[in-house]
């Protein structure tokens, strides 16, 4: 199915073009979320009259990851967490709680969804973690996971 790109994705393609792609991702993920339409004559003449908007409101939000990008890269976050007695933990860290734990401490917004541990989180240790914060930022922080003595 042909649809056309309403903002740059990463390993997808850029503003205004035309990919080819399964039926089920472009319904189901790139229209839902308006991040493509369906590449009708329409459409088209449409995404060029207001292609210049598009790449304006893209340059914005990846200025907005840049901020971002200067508060948390290569920072440390402390998790504290129930662990047995050969340090592996009762469960494991999710992109849910590094979200929290980055909002309680710098007050920034980042989805779990944009968080992609390199590996998953299931022991005592200090762990990298790829934030992705826009289709050309990325940052990278480490989760210190330590062990909570007692059940808060």
């Amino acid at each position: 199915m042909k649809v056309i790109l309403l903002e740059n994705l990463k390993k997808i393609g850029s503003i205004g073009e035309i990919i080819d792609v399964k039926r089920g991702f472009a319904r189901n993920y790139l229209i839902a979320n308006k991040k493509a339409l369906y590449a009708s004559k329409e459409n088209i003449l449409e995404v060029e009259k207001i292609k210049s908007a598009l790449t304006k409101t893209d340059n914005e939000k990846k200025e907005k990851a840049k901020i971002i990008f200067e508060k948390i890269n290569k920072k440390t976050f402390q998790i504290k967490k129930l662990n047995t007695e050969n340090n592996e933990l009762y469960g494991s860290v999710k992109p849910t709680e590094i979200s929290k734990i980055i909002n309680e401490i710098n007050g920034l917004e980042i989805k779990p969804s944009m968080i992609q541990p390199i590996k998953e989180i299931k022991s005592i240790g200090k762990f990298r973690v790829k934030i992705s914060l826009h289709s050309e930022v990325d940052a990278e922080i480490t989760i210190d996971v330590q062990s909570a003595e007692t059940i808060q």
